[in-house]
C-alpha cells in the first residue's frame, strides 16, 4: 500500500469537497445526470472516488531504474504530488526499484464501473472516435516522472468537451465521460507499458492514482455539470 502525504492530500480533498457542495445541491434537485446515471448515483460516484482514492491494489511487479538525480528532487516531488518519494527511495536495490503497478480503487475501479455501464447504453461511433482522439492526446501529453508514476495534466478532460459539443451536443455529458475516461485509462496504460525502464522508475506506478487521479475526478465532475447546462 502506497502512503500519501497528509498535508497535500488534505488540500486536494478540501478542493474536491468544496466542489461537491454545489453538486450535492444540484443532485438533490435532480438537475444532474450522465446518460442514464441520474443525480444521486452520480453524486455517490464522486463521493466514493474520494473515499477510496488512497486504496491501491497491486496487479503487477517489474524492475525499473532508480535515477541518480531522484534523491535531489525527492522533496520537490513530494510537495507537488503528495507521495513519499524520499522514503520510497530506500526500497528495492541501490540502482533499481521493485516497482508495483497498481490500480486505484477510487480513481480507476469506481469510474470504470460507471464507464462500462455507459458503454452498454450509450456506445456510439462518435464516442469511439472521440475516445481514439483522447487516447492519442493522453499518450502525447502524459509523462512518466521518476518517483511518482505516469502524470497527466489536470485539465486533460477539457480536450474532449469541444469535440463532443461539435459532433453531438445533445449527448455531450455521456460522450465526454466515455471518451475522456476511456482515453485516460487506455492512454495511461500505454504510457505504463512503453516508458523506458532503463532510464526512469518509481516504487509505485498507479493507474488512477498519483499523477492522474485529479484528471479523472475532474472528468466525472465536469461531465456531470455539463448536463445542467445542456
Amino acid at each position: 500500500m502506497r502512503k500519501y502525504i497528509n498535508i497535500q492530500n488534505s488540500r486536494r480533498l478540501a478542493i474536491f469537497c468544496t466542489a461537491l457542495i454545489p453538486v450535492a445541491v444540484l443532485s438533490y434537485h435532480e438537475k444532474l445526470s450522465i446518460g442514464d446515471i441520474s443525480s444521486l448515483p452520480l453524486f455517490l460516484i464522486l463521493v466514493l472516488m474520494l473515499i477510496f482514492s488512497n486504496l491501491e491494489i497491486p496487479v503487477y511487479r517489474m524492475r525499473t531504474k532508480k535515477p541518480v538525480h531522484l534523491s535531489r528532487d525527492a522533496l520537490a516531488l513530494e510537495h507537488i504530488y503528495a507521495v513519499p518519494v524520499l522514503e520510497e527511495l530506500s526500497t528495492g536495490s541501490q540502482r533499481t526499484f521493485d516497482t508495483a503497478v497498481t490500480v486505484n480503487a477510487g480513481g480507476f475501479i469506481v469510474p470504470l464501473i460507471a464507464l462500462l455501464y455507459l458503454l452498454s447504453t450509450h456506445l456510439t461511433t462518435v464516442a469511439l472516435l472521440l475516445t481514439l482522439i483522447m487516447i492519442i492526446a493522453v499518450v502525447l501529453i502524459s509523462e512518466m516522472i521518476s518517483g511518482v508514476g505516469v502524470v497527466i495534466p489536470d485539465h486533460t478532460p477539457l480536450i474532449a468537451i469541444p469535440f463532443a459539443l461539435m459532433v453531438d451536443p445533445s449527448h455531450v455529458a455521456e460522450i465526454t465521460y466515455i471518451s475522456a475516461i476511456a482515453g485516460i485509462f487506455i492512454g495511461t496504460l500505454v504510457s505504463i507499458l512503453t516508458f523506458n525502464r532503463e532510464k526512469k522508475g518509481s516504487a509505485y506506478i498507479s493507474l488512477g492514482g498519483a499523477g492522474n487521479f485529479p484528471a479523472i475526478y475532474f472528468t466525472v465532475l465536469i461531465a456531470g455539470l455539463l448536463s445542467y447546462f445542456i
